[in-house]
């Protein structure tokens, strides 16, 4: 049955068959290119190297083909927005940047959580748990750390056998594994932590990436251990909310951790510059805003770009 709107938005890859046929039938279609598929599928590693980079180059195709026939597309990075709008000018970049009122930093009275204002010694880590996520990493670097800090580890595996691998290692003792938590849950650990940690894997998909969790960790007024990656790099640097490591290196990560562990001051200014980063730039009420303006232009010029190709 045909919805009553304006504009459809797709979410998915798989919908852009539909979407074409939603457009044929006079309705104005928007895909929301949240993820950069071709290069995802060159990460994944169940596929053999010559058939991913055939899926990739296939997706990517037809994903220009599609793309160019709707009225716009939204990208979730700049990078997706630049590989995008050569095939569509109607494209805008729509970061998914946190609402800052969801976390709310540790007072004056108990930071981290601990009364008294001493830090309580707990490090976070919240997301999906896999190996291209960094997790056997970040348990190596658990066994090497100087100070007294516990890993609290939020998130499900996505593979049962990493699980069993990772908890039989040495660091599993100073890790905390707390499986899925709700949105309350995840607020409540990032504020009893000292730092959050996002130390993904140097793979294609990821370097150009836009980490929501780092801009929860600064949301929640903590400072971020995050890849050496120089868009991720440029973020921290400048916001001056964190470190920087190789992923690939749990002694650069240990001695990360151990730093911000170490220098409650040092911690709390970078977690309330991060805080201050959220509430100027990297929030969602920025970004609604320009989503806002992207619809309501669509919805006065929909075919404008497409009278031209």
């Amino acid at each position: 049955r045909q919805a009553a709107a304006d504009v459809v938005q797709l979410h998915d890859p798989e919908l852009l068959p539909a979407g074409l046929r939603l457009q044929r039938a006079g309705i104005h279609v928007v895909f929301d290119a949240h993820e950069d598929v071709p290069t995802q599928l060159l990460d994944k590693p169940y596929l053999a190297p010559f058939a991913a980079r055939l899926l990739s180059a296939a997706y990517a195709r037809y994903e220009r083909y599609a793309c160019a026939r709707l009225d716009g597309v939204l990208a979730a990075t700049p990078h997706i927005r630049m590989r995008l709008e050569a095939c569509n000018p109607r494209t805008l970049d729509v970061a998914n940047y946190p609402m800052s009122e969801e976390f709310v930093p540790a007072t004056d009275d108990g930071p981290y959580g601990e009364p008294n204002g001493v830090p309580r010694p707990e490090v976070c880590y919240v997301g999906s748990i896999s190996a291209i996520r960094g997790i056997r990493e970040l348990v190596q670097a658990c066994s090497l750390l100087r100070t007294p800090v516990t890993l609290a580890l939020a998130g499900g595996f996505s593979e049962p056998a990493l699980a069993a691998e990772v908890a039989a290692m040495p660091g599993w003792s100073r890790v905390r594994p707390l499986g899925h938590l709700d949105r309350s849950g995840v607020a409540q650990i990032m504020r009893r932590a000292c730092a959050g940690l996002v130390t993904l894997l140097p793979t294609a998909s990821y370097l150009d990436a836009l980490p929501v969790k780092m801009f929860e960790y600064m949301a929640a007024g903590i400072p971020v251990i995050a890849s050496d990656f120089p868009r991720w790099r440029a973020i921290v640097e400048t916001s001056d909310c964190g470190l920087c490591v190789d992923p690939r290196d749990p002694a650069a990560i240990a001695a990360a951790i151990d730093r911000l562990a170490g220098d409650p001051e040092l911690a709390r200014r970078m977690g309330a510059n991060g805080r201050r980063a959220v509430e100027q730039r990297y929030n969602w009420r920025h970004e609604a805003q320009k989503l806002i303006r992207f619809h309501a232009d669509l919805c006065r010029h929909p075919l404008a770009h497409r009278l031209a190709l």
